[in-house]
Parts: structure tokens; C-alpha cells; sequence
């Protein structure tokens, strides 16, 4: 599902347990060195914005960010709220689960109209 789209960027929701977004270039860039500079600028004042938002509003242990882009070969940021109770945690969310999770969270809906208005003022 994707929650925010602009003329070169958007960003999807991972369906998990966890918070979890992945923002994209539109062009498939294979390499973060391949994108134009002042993209690259902007991609991460998205990052930012998302990161700040997910901080704020889930209060998490740690925000993890990943970009292997091995299966899919383009350039893509994963950015995950990680939390000691979740089910992978200390480990990736692509590691050895740890055990079954009850996380109790706030609504994700409003998370993702936070990081739309946040992104509205980038």
C-alpha cells in the first residue's frame, strides 16, 4: 500500500507486526551512487521525516534501516520500529524469530497521516 507519492519518490507500508516503510526512487536506479545528487538529497529528508515520525509516535527500542536490494535490484530504504518484545528482536526481521509477539501499538492510520503531513512541510 502505498501512503505517499511525489514525482520522483514513494513511500509503501510493509505488512508485518512491526512498523515498518519502505521508501523508493520511481526510476530503478540500481546503486544509491547511480541516483542524481540532489534526489539522493531528497531521499533522505524522507528518511528523516519517516524516521522522525515512527520515533515519535511508537516510541521504539531502535529504528532499524536496511538496503540489500538483492532480491529486488533497486534502490529502496527499509525503515522498521523495533521493539525488545517484538518477535525477531535483537535480530533482523529476516533473522531466526525469538518468540510469538502481543505488541500493542497505536493505530497505524494515524501514523500514516503523520508522516503525510510531515512530509507536506519537507
Amino acid at each position: 500500500m502505498i501512503i505517499y507519492e511525489d514525482n520522483e519518490l514513494y513511500i509503501e507500508h510493509e505488512k508485518s507486526e512491526i512498523p515498518w516503510l519502505k521508501i523508493f526512487t520511481k526510476e530503478p536506479y540500481k546503486e544509491l551512487g547511480d541516483i542524481p545528487k540532489s534526489l539522493r538529497i531528497r531521499l533522505w529528508e524522507l528518511y528523516d521525516a519517516v524516521e522522525d515520525e515512527m520515533r515519535a509516535y511508537y516510541n521504539p527500542k531502535k529504528i532499524n534501516m536496511a538496503s540489500f536490494a538483492n532480491m529486488l535490484p533497486r534502490v529502496h530504504i527499509h525503515v522498521m520500529a523495533r521493539f525488545e518484545d517484538d518477535s525477531y528482536f535483537p535480530n533482523p526481521m529476516w533473522g531466526e524469530k525469538q518468540r510469538e509477539a502481543k505488541l500493542n501499538l497505536p493505530d497505524e492510520e494515524e501514523f500514516f497521516k503523520r508522516v503525510k503531513e510531515a512530509l507536506k512541510n519537507s
